[in-house]
C-alpha cells in the first residue's frame, strides 16, 4: 500500500531547508589546539596541531584541511612548518573553525595566543631573532602606541572581539655600527566565535488559544568553553516576557491567546556581558475555539440557603478559548445581575447576604465572539434562621411563692417554622414545646423552694439554635415554725445572769425578722438578712419567770415558736464562817442546787434526833461554866425557834442587775459551842437572813461555824436583837471536825476569809450530826 504525504506549499519549502541547515550548524564543532600556542613563528620552527571535539581528543578518522585542501593525514595530531589555514573534522563533530599559522623569516615578529574566543583575554608577545640585543619593545594597535615593555614577557588584551584591528610592535637594536629600528609585520588576532547566534523555537508551533507554549532559545558553546555561563531573555515584539535575564534557555507561557499572535525572538549573553547575540524573529499564530456546553453551579449545593448566607453562582464552559464574557440572570427580570470578561473557562458571581426576596430561578450565558450560549435554570430557596428568643415569666402575683404555677413563654420574632423551644432552669432542662407555625411556645411550672435561680430558653428550627437572655426568678419560701432555745442550756439561771434567747427557722427566704416575747410582751427584735437564726440577749431582772416565745416573719406571714416556761430563783450560796469572835459571810464559787440540798437535808433528818439531845446538853454545860458573856446571853425561849433553810426554788422579786454581796462580818450573840474543844469546826447547811446586827462572840475564838446555804435579802433590821434567826425544814446541820487548826495560823485565816483563794470544805472532816436549834 502506497503512503501519500500532503503537498507542501511554496512558503513551506524554504522554511524546511532553513531548519535543516540550522540543525547541521548546531552540531558540535571540532577545534584545533596549538603547541606552542602562538599564531606566528620564526621560519624553521615546528608547530603541532591537535584536533579535538566535545568528547575527547580524536583517535582516528580525523580529516585535516590545509587551505581547504584535504590532507591524507588521518591521525589526531599534525606537525606543520608552512604558513596557511588549517581545519579539522572528527566523526562526531562538524568542521572546525580555520586556524591561521604563519612562519616568518623576519628579525622581529609579533605573536598572538591561540585559540582566542569572543570575550577572552589575548596575550601578545613581541619576539626578536636575537632577544639579548633588545632592550625596549613598543606595541601598537591600528598604528597607535598602547604599551611598552623592557623584557621578553608578554602583554594582555582584555575581552577580545572580532573587530579586525591590526597590531604590530617595534624595537631598537644595538650593534657594532650603532642602533637601528626593527618593526614586526602587522597581525590580525584570530578570534573564534564563543557561541553562534541563538535560534528561537516554539512548542507547539501553532498553539490553540488558552493552551501553554514553551519557547526555547537554542545555541551551543565549544567544548573548551563548556564552563562558560550564558543568560537568556525572551521578547514579544519589543516587550520582554517574564522576568529579565535568566539562566534557563526555556520560557513557559501558561496560556497563549489569539491576541498574542505576533513575532517572538530571544537573546543570549555571557554573565560578564562581554558577548551578546540575538536570534532571528519567529512568528507564532494562535487559533481560537468557540464556547460550548455552558453550565451553572450554585454554592451551597442544591440551592438551599439560609438568610444571611453568600450565594455563589459559577458559570463554566466545557470548551472555548480566548476572552470569554460571562453574564448571570434571574428568571423574570430583565436586569443583568452581573457580567465578567476574562480568559478562563469559568467565572463566579456572588450575591452576599441573601434575603428572602433573592429566592428564584437563575441561569448564565457565555460568549467568545461567536454568540452567547445559555445554561439551564437552577432554583434557589432561602430559609430564615430563628432570631434570638425572648423569655418572659408570668406569675399570679408580684412575688412568686412556693406553690404558685408560673408560665414560661419563649418567643422568636423571626424564623422559618417549625420551631422547637427548650426551657432551662440554670443548666437543667425543664421541658420542650414545638411551634409548628413559628412564633411562641409556653411551659407551665409549679414552683417549689428549689426553683429560685436563672431561667432561659432556646429556639431552634434546624438552622442553628438561639439562646435567650437569662431571667432571674426569686421564689419566696415562707418561714417555717421557729424553735426557741436558751443559752446557756441545762443550768439554773438566776437574777443577774445574761440569758441568750435564740430563735431559728429552718426554712424561709431571707431576710427574716425575728421577734422575742415574754408573757406576750415584746422584748425586742432582730433581723437575719441572710437567713438562719437570730439571738436576743436578756439581762435577768425582777420577775423574769414566765413563758417565753419568738416569732419569725419574711413578709409571707409570721410563724410563732412553742412556748418555753422558765422558773428563776434568787438563791446565792455563801459560807458563813465564825472564827476568832467574828462571823464572816463569804460568797461561794459553786452553786448548791435544791436537789443537792434536799439530799443533804434528807440524810441529816435521819441523824437529827440523836444530835439534838447531845448538843442541848453540851450548850447547858457551857452556859453553867460561864463561857458566854452577860452581854451576849441567850434566852432559853430562843431555842424554840428552829433554824430553817429556804427552798432553793424561791422566786426573787428584786432587780435583774444583782451584785454579789461583799464580805460581811457579823458579831455573834452566842457563846461558842463546846468551848473546851478548840479544834472542832461545825458546818451548818441551810438558809440565813441578812441583818445589820453584829453577833458578839465573847467566848472561845477557836471554834469556827460555817454555814453553806442561800441568803435571802430583806430590808428589815433586827434592832436590839442579839440573836440570829434560823428557819428549819428538816435536818440542816452537818458537823465537821477541823483537820488542822491553830489560833496563830495566818494561812488558815486567809483561807476562811478569802473564799476565792481556797475551798473551805477541804479543811473539814464529817462527823455524826443531829438536828439542832440555836437559841440565844
Amino acid at each position: 500500500m502506497r503512503q501519500t504525504f500532503p503537498a507542501l506549499s511554496k512558503g513551506q519549502v524554504p522554511m524546511l531547508l532553513w531548519l535543516l541547515l540550522l540543525i547541521l550548524e548546531l552540531a558540535p564543532k571540532a577545534f584545533i589546539r596549538l603547541t606552542p600556542p602562538w599564531s606566528t613563528n620564526f621560519k624553521g620552527k615546528t608547530v603541532t596541531l591537535t584536533c579535538e571535539d566535545s568528547h575527547s581528543p580524536a583517535q582516528g578518522g580525523i580529516s585535516w584541511y590545509y587551505d581547504d585542501i584535504l590532507l591524507k593525514k588521518k591521525s589526531g595530531k599534525l606537525q606543520i612548518r608552512n604558513s596557511g589555514y588549517y581545519k579539522c573534522k572528527t566523526p562526531g563533530s562538524s568542521l572546525s573553525d580555520p586556524v591561521h599559522v604563519e612562519f616568518l623569516s623576519d628579525w622581529l615578529i609579533l605573536q598572538a595566543s591561540l585559540p582566542v574566543f569572543e570575550g577572552d583575554d589575548v596575550y601578545l608577545r613581541c619576539q626578536g631573532w636575537k632577544e639579548e640585543d633588545i632592550t625596549k619593545k613598543i606595541y601598537y594597535k591600528d598604528g597607535e602606541k598602547f604599551a611598552v615593555t623592557y623584557d621578553s614577557g608578554f602583554i594582555r588584551l582584555n575581552s577580545a572581539s572580532t573587530n579586525n584591528s591590526k597590531y604590530h610592535c617595534t624595537t631598537y637594536v644595538e650593534g657594532l655600527f650603532g642602533m637601528w629600528k626593527e618593526s614586526s609585520k602587522a597581525l590580525r588576532i584570530q578570534v573564534q566565535e564563543l557561541f553562534p547566534p541563538p535560534v528561537l523555537t516554539a512548542s507547539p508551533s501553532q498553539p490553540i488559544e488558552g493552551s501553554p507554549v514553551t519557547l526555547k532559545c537554542e545555541t551551543w558553546l565549544p567544548p573548551q568553553k563548556s564552563d562558560t555561563q550564558l543568560q537568556f531573555c525572551f521578547f514579544s515584539g519589543d516587550q520582554a516576557l517574564g522576568s529579565d535575564w535568566r539562566s534557563s534557555s526555556e520560557l513557559q507561557i501558561p496560556a497563549i491567546w489569539s491576541e498574542d499572535s505576533r513575532s517572538y525572538w530571544c537573546q543570549a549573553k555571557t554573565v560578564t556581558h562581554s558577548v551578546m547575540k540575538r536570534s532571528l524573529k519567529s512568528q507564532i499564530h494562535v487559533h481560537r475555539v468557540p464556547v460550548s456546553d455552558v453550565n451553572l453551579e450554585i454554592q451551597p449545593p442544591g440551592g438551599k440557603l439560609i438568610e444571611g448566607d453568600n450565594l455563589v453562582l459559577t458559570c463554566s464552559v466545557a470548551r472555548g478559548t480566548g476572552t470569554i464574557t460571562f453574564s448571570w440572570h434571574r428568571e423574570g427580570t430583565i436586569r443583568i445581575l452581573g457580567r465578567k470578561t476574562q480568559r478562563s473557562l469559568s467565572a463566579e458571581f456572588q450575591i452576599p447576604t441573601v434575603k428572602e426576596s433573592d429566592a428564584g430561578r437563575y441561569y448564565c450565558a457565555a460568549d467568545n465572539i461567536h454568540g452567547p450560549i445559555l445554561s439551564t435554570l437552577i432554583t434557589v430557596t432561602v430559609r430564615i434562621p430563628v432570631s434570638r428568643p425572648v423569655l418572659t415569666i408570668r406569675a399570679p402575683r408580684a412575688q412568686a411563692v412556693v406553690g404558685d404555677v408560673v408560665e414560661l413563654r419563649c418567643e422568636a420574632w423571626r424564623g422559618s417554622p417549625p420551631i422547637l423551644y427548650q426551657f432551662y432552669h440554670e443548666d437543667a432542662t425543664l421541658g420542650s414545646s414545638s411551634a409548628p407555625s413559628g412564633r411562641a411556645a409556653s411551659f407551665d411550672l409549679s414552683l417549689t423552694a428549689d426553683h429560685s435561680g436563672n431561667y432561659s430558653c432556646e429556639a431552634d428550627n434546624g438552622l442553628g439554635a438561639q439562646h435567650s437572655d437569662r431571667v432571674t426568678l426569686n421564689v419566696t419560701v415562707p418561714v417555717s415554725r421557729p424553735v426557741l432555745t436558751l443559752n446557756p442550756a441545762g443550768t439554773q439561771p438566776v437574777v443577774g445572769d445574761v440569758l441568750e434567747l435564740r430563735c431559728e427557722a429552718q426554712r424561709g427566704s431571707p431576710p427574716i425578722l425575728y421577734w422575742f416575747y415574754h408573757d406576750n410582751v415584746t422584748l425586742g427584735k432582730s433581723l437575719a438578712p441572710f437567713g438562719g437564726g437570730a439571738s436576743f440577749n436578756l439581762s435577768l431582772m425582777a420577775q423574769p419567770s414566765g413563758n417565753y416565745s419568738c416569732g419569725a416573719d419574711n413578709g409571707l406571714g409570721i410563724q410563732c415558736s412553742e412556748v418555753v416556761m422558765l422558773n428563776f430563783t434568787d438563791q446565792k450560796y455563801f459560807l458563813l464562817e465564825l472564827k476568832y469572835g467574828s462571823l464572816h459571810l463569804v460568797p461561794s464559787r459553786s452553786k448548791i442546787t435544791p436537789v443537792t440540798v434536799g439530799v443533804i437535808l434528807g440524810l441529816l433528818s435521819i441523824l437529827g434526833l440523836a444530835a439534838t439531845a447531845a448538843l442541848v446538853c453540851k450548850f447547858r454545860t457551857q452556859k453553867k461554866s460561864g463561857g458566854i458573856s452577860a452581854t451576849g446571853t441567850a434566852s432559853p425561849n430562843d431555842c424554840q425557834e428552829p433554824f430553817l433553810s429556804r427552798s432553793f426554788g424561791t422566786e426573787t422579786q428584786e432587780s435583774t442587775h444583782f451584785e454579789p454581796p461583799a464580805l460581811m462580818e457579823l458579831q455573834p450573840v452566842y457563846s461558842n459551842v463546846n468551848p473546851g474543844d478548840r479544834d472542832l469546826v461545825y458546818t451548818l447547811v441551810g438558809s440565813i437572813q441578812h441583818t445589820k446586827e453584829h453577833l458578839v462572840n465573847p467566848g472561845d475564838r477557836d471554834l469556827v461555824y460555817t454555814l453553806v446555804g442561800s441568803i435571802q435579802h430583806t430590808k428589815e433590821h433586827l434592832a436590839n436583837s442579839p440573836r440570829l434567826h434560823w428557819k428549819h425544814k428538816g435536818p440542816t446541820v452537818i458537823y465537821s471536825e477541823v483537820k488542822k487548826t491553830h489560833p496563830d495560823d495566818s494561812a488558815g485565816q486567809a483561807s476562811c476569809r478569802g473564799w476565792a483563794h481556797e475551798d473551805a470544805t477541804e479543811s473539814y472532816e464529817n462527823v455524826p450530826s443531829t438536828s439542832l436549834a440555836l437559841y440565844h
